[in-house]
């Protein structure tokens, strides 16, 4: 009785390890099943002022918050136990041990080395990237000084696994492709196409894929219409401190906009004030996946 009750408990493990086995293997699969755009072929720029161009895209658009002030990478540990453990990368060393191609995907279209679908870095704020940008911060990455630092494996873990599996959660090489186009035409309204060019590579992050507030998880940070109801310097200092015109804490802008946008010129912040303020004449786009009916 006793050898049939442990065949028993042995078959029962067997099966658990068999689903386990399964589970990771589909979620896998799921995260494999990618498609590339063309192979990035923009020739990466050595000279100084393209450099300085790349670290200013790569200090605007939030590389330093995540992957460290030295680019060293980051454990996210017990700040975001989504998906399990988070670790961004070191990336400078990552931008030299990697070829134009494989460092673009990653950057824009949500895909990792190994073809697999990333799941924690935020590509699609970088999907509208212009070529010569993306170029530019590659450059930069090269540049910048290599500074080890002790980094453990990322884990996405098992239920993660099982919302992948399920449909509930996709690679962020999906999220990519959702970001709607750019609008404006640079050659008949420059200001306008300047300002949603850089609120489409910078807000979208943390607004919605449309800068118009929500996420399929819940409320979040709001519609950025609300820019028209403020004035040019209420707007500025917003952007450049993440606090009010009261002082007032504005939360998450509060840990964002310190470390992004004080290195944004003036005529980026008019341009991208005009773009903002012109969100209150259109309408929300529905039927979205990103913004919860």
């Amino acid at each position: 009785m006793i050898r049939i009750i442990g065949l028993i408990a042995l078959f029962g493990i067997a099966m658990v390890g068999l689903a386990f086995a399964g589970l990771y293997g589909l979620s896998e699969a799921k995260l494999h099943d990618v498609s590339y755009d063309v192979a990035f072929d923009t020739p990466i720029p050595t000279d100084a002022a393209s450099i300085e161009h790349g670290r200013h895209i790569a200090r605007t658009r939030g590389c330093f918050g995540c992957h460290g002030q030295d680019l060293q990478g980051k454990d996210f540990g017990e700040q975001w136990d989504w998906p399990k453990r988070a670790v961004a990368p070191n990336l400078a060393d990552y931008a030299r041990n990697h070829d134009d191609a494989t460092l673009e995907a990653a950057i824009r279209q949500g895909i990792g080395s190994g073809g697999r679908a990333l799941m924690s870095m935020p590509s699609f704020n970088f999907a509208r990237l212009t070529d010569e940008d993306t170029a530019a911060l590659i450059a930069f990455l090269r540049s910048a000084p290599v500074v080890k630092a002790p980094l453990p494996s990322a884990e996405l873990g098992w239920l993660v696994r099982w919302d992948i599996v399920r449909g509930a959660e996709t690679g962020l090489d999906v999220w990519a492709d959702a970001v709607p186009a750019l609008e404006h035409d640079p050659e008949t309204e420059p200001g306008l196409a300047h300002g949603e060019y850089l609120a489409m590579t910078m807000c979208n992050e943390c607004h919605g894929l449309d800068l118009r507030g929500e996420w399929m998880w819940g409320p979040g940070p709001p519609d950025l219409y609300i820019v028209s109801a403020l004035d040019r310097a209420e707007f500025e200092q917003i952007i450049t401190t993440g606090t009010g015109q009261d002082g007032r804490d504005l939360g998450l802008m509060g840990l964002v906009a310190p470390d992004r946008f004080p290195e944004l010129s003036q005529d980026e912040i008019d341009d991208l004030y005009l773009f903002l303020s012109s969100l209150e004449d259109k309408p929300v786009p529905e039927n979205v996946f990103w913004r919860p009916e």
